[in-house]
């Protein structure tokens, strides 16, 4: 599974691609209406293509009804995403103690591993010995 900046990335795009979505919608399947009293609508040629594919009001307005609401979820996905980053509920004091804490963790655990090195050594040595006292006999 993707980090959280990862998926906090990813629903940014796919917000933007819903964006770019209901956009094209709105252009393209809009009513052709004048907007004010000097607007004319041009008579198309039938070999030219058609500016707009017009929808029924009623399929138009569905449909703008579930984008805007695919566009809320995704935002709230993202809100979500954003309070469950780390450190947002810590001061910046606190993020700093946390890390020294950490340090102070990595710094013994590497200690750790240095002993477990240095025993895995040891037994290594007495390993061999025994092999070349094998050897002998």
């Amino acid at each position: 599974m993707a980090d959280r900046l990862t998926q906090l990335q990813e629903a940014a795009d796919e917000l933007a691609n819903q964006f770019i979505a209901c956009f094209y919608y709105l252009e393209r399947r809009h009513d052709l209406e004048p907007f004010g009293p000097n607007d004319k609508i041009p008579d198309l040629k039938p070999e030219q293509p058609k500016e707009v594919d017009s929808l029924p009001p009623d399929v138009f307005q569905a449909g703008m009804v579930e984008l805007a609401r695919d566009l809320i979820l995704k935002e709230q996905q993202i809100e979500y995403l954003i309070s469950n980053l780390p450190g947002l509920d810590n001061s910046e004091r606190e993020q700093e103690q946390l890390i020294r804490d950490l340090e102070e963790e990595l710094k013994v655990a590497e200690a750790q591993r240095l002993e477990a090195v240095k025993e895995k050594q040891e037994v290594l040595a007495k390993l061999n010995q025994v092999l070349r006292g094998i050897r002998r006999h």
